[in-house]
Formats: structure tokens, C-alpha cells, sequence
């Protein structure tokens, strides 16, 4: 089965809630000495042991919540509910620029209280589908978030995804961390921002629409990234594929959010270029097969390196490019500065060019 990650809208919807229940029953073996007694029994303490276990992982959880929920917000636009973190003390918000769209105010809900908060955009930053929003007037108890450390994030650690899925807000759900280094891009369509997102957190946590610019956290009561896309199955319809979602790591997030606090927008993206735009073209049998260049930037990375328009990328370094998705993913695993194999063909012909790359 491929599934293929794609952002979800926020939207209400009526939701069903079940829960199970699981009961265990000791059995106590007899001796010639007589009946072992349930307390002395090693079934007993094996028993006793994970009820303490359970109860300390319990302990934990309420913990983190009790920590960082009040740090969590929903978002209102015009569209629809999304999520944010309170990145500072000055009243400043973390999300995705897919949740904020085109819109420059919003209503935030705080969890410090019932009332609803008036914030403006301070900017937005599409390609890597962040943005920031300030509180107009900043209510006394605002909490803002801990932050985490993207290299201390391993596969596996149990992780907490905080925000307002379906329009429920202050919702919590729980898993591990999946995988590290995920390149993910998200659709352009229902108001998608279509950008490649690379280094990728990916978890088990249940992500829902409204999720998108909340709190994935660990049991540190760190933030160690940002929920933003939820896989869909395409076998399925494009439904969605349980416990498989992304979140942008914090290492990206505080880089982003930093800029766009110190100066109004981002500076320095960290995100390798070719300066070129172009379009997907295909083949005599209508499969993707490279991507044409529809302009270059005059001494941009492309231009200096003597490709021109109507060239056709087929390969960066040893990865086959296919599409515009395929040509950003493969840019995403590349750094600014960095020197790359390009090939291309020009007028049928199969050429070649070393490429220093620029910046998104």
C-alpha cells in the first residue's frame, strides 16, 4: 500500500468515541507446601510491577499535558480552525502558513482562558509552511512553550501531538517518533502552500485536520516539532492513513520563527536553489520524464553554470528527476553552497554541468 502525505483541512465533523477496556487475571499455582499466596507469587510481582510502570508512564503524560497544553492555541480564519504554540513572552505564535493562508488577522483561543484574542500576521513563509501571529493585546498568564533540540530526537521516544483536530480544542493524542529525515511534499490544493519539506519528524500520533501548527512534544514537556501533515492513502481514496504523520522539526521551527520575529521575514531559508522556475514534461508515452526550464535568473546558480531555458533536468547527482516534486526533493537533501552533478538535455542531447547551488 502507498500512502502519500498530503495536508488535511481543518473542518467540524460529528466524531463516534469508543473505549476498550482490558482486564488481566492471575492465576496461582499449589505446591506440596500449600497455596502460594497471591501477594509472594512471582505472577504477583511481575503484576505489581507493571501496574507501577503504568502508573508512572500515566504520571508522565499528565505531567506534560499540565505543562504544555496551556501553551497551546486554535487559530480562526475565515477557512476553517487551525492550531499554534506560544513562542514567547512577547505574545508571538508559531504555525503553519497553510492554517494563517492569505489572511492577516485572526481570533485566538488561549487555553489561560474562555476569551477570545484578536492577533495580526507578522509574516508568513510559505516554503517551509510557517508563519508567525502576534496577540494584539497579550493576556496576563500566557505561558509560552519549552523548546526542544532536534538532535536529541530519536526514533522511538514516546511524543505527545497537542492542538484543536475537528475544531475539538486542547486535544491530545500519543505515539512514538516513527522516523527522522523524512522529505514530504504537501499539495497545493485546498489551500495548500504545495511546498517540499525536508528533515521530517514522523509519528504515530494521531494528526487530524485542525492539528496543523500545534505542538508535537516529548515526555520532557519539550516541543520537538510541529504537526502539519497527515498521510492519505490514495487505495483508499485518499482517506487517511492511521498513524503515519509529519511534523516540521524545532530546529527549523525556532530558525524560521526567529527571523521572522527579529526582522519581519526570512532572511537566510537554509534551502538549497537552482534559481530556476519550471514545469513537469513527459514523455512520447505521457509518463513524467524531467522537468523544463520555463526561466533562469541571470547569474543564479542554473544560469552560471550554463544551463538555459527549454534545458530539461533529468538527474541531480544520482537521483532521477521526474517531476517538480522529484527536482525539490532532491534539492531539499542539498545545502546552499553546495557543488552537485546536474544533467540535462538540450535539443536531445544528454549534457552535464557542476552546479554551486543558491538559496530558496
Amino acid at each position: 500500500m502507498d500512502a502519500s502525505p498530503s495536508r488535511r483541512r481543518a473542518r467540524r465533523l460529528p466524531l463516534s468515541l469508543a473505549a476498550g477496556l482490558c482486564s488481566l487475571a492471575l492465576v496461582s499455582g499449589c505446591s506440596d507446601s500449600g497455596t502460594a499466596s497471591p501477594e509472594s507469587s512471582p505472577s504477583a510481582a511481575r503484576q505489581g510491577s507493571a501496574s507501577r510502570a503504568v502508573a508512572e508512564l500515566e504520571s508522565d503524560y499528565q505531567r506534560v499535558i499540565n505543562d504544555v497544553l496551556p501553551s497551546v492555541v486554535q487559530i480562526q480564519t475565515a477557512d476553517g480552525l487551525g492550531s499554534g504554540i506560544v513562542y514567547d513572552d512577547d505574545g508571538n505564535i508559531v504555525t503553519n502558513a497553510h492554517v494563517v493562508g492569505d489572511e492577516k488577522s485572526f481570533k485566538v483561543s488561549v487555553a489561560t482562558g474562555e476569551k477570545v484574542l484578536d492577533a495580526s500576521l507578522v509574516s508568513s513563509y510559505p516554503d517551509q509552511d510557517l508563519a508567525v501571529v502576534r496577540l494584539d493585546d497579550k493576556p496576563d498568564g500566557l505561558r509560552a512553550a519549552k523548546f526542544g533540540d532536534s538532535e536529541k530526537v530519536e526514533v522511538g521516544q514516546i511524543v505527545l501531538a497537542m492542538g484543536s483536530p475537528l475544531g475539538l480544542s486542547s486535544s491530545v493524542t500519543q505515539g512514538i517518533v516513527s522516523a527522522l529525515g523524512r522529505t514530504v511534499s504537501e499539495s497545493r490544493s485546498g489551500g495548500g502552500t504545495g511546498a517540499t519539506l525536508a528533515n521530517m519528524v514522523q509519528t504515530s500520533a494521531a494528526i487530524n485536520p485542525g492539528n496543523s501548527g500545534g505542538a508535537l512534544v516529548n515526555l520532557n514537556s519539550e516541543v520537538i516539532g510541529i504537526p502539519t501533515l497527515a498521510a492519505t492513502d490514495p487505495a483508499l481514496g485518499n482517506s487517511a492513513a492511521p498513524g503515519i504523520g509529519f511534523a516540521i522539526p524545532v530546529s527549523t521551527v525556532k530558525t524560521i520563527a526567529d527571523q521572522i520575529i527579529d526582522k519581519g521575514k526570512v532572511t537566510d531559508s537554509g534551502r538549497a536553489a537552482l534559481d530556476i522556475t519550471g514545469r513537469t514534461v513527459v514523455d512520447d508515452d505521457y509518463r513524467p520524464a524531467g522537468v523544463a526550464l520555463v526561466s533562469v535568473v541571470r547569474g543564479g546558480a542554473a544560469y552560471d553554470a550554463g544551463m538555459r531555458v527549454g534545458d530539461i533536468i533529468t538527474r541531480i547527482g544520482d537521483t532521477e528527476v521526474t517531476t517538480i516534486t522529484s527536482l525539490a526533493e532532491a534539492l531539499a537533501a542539498e545545502q546552499p553552497g553546495d557543488r552537485v552533478r546536474v544533467t540535462y538535455t538540450r535539443g536531445g542531447a544528454t549534457r552535464t554541468a557542476e552546479v554551486t547551488l543558491g538559496e530558496i
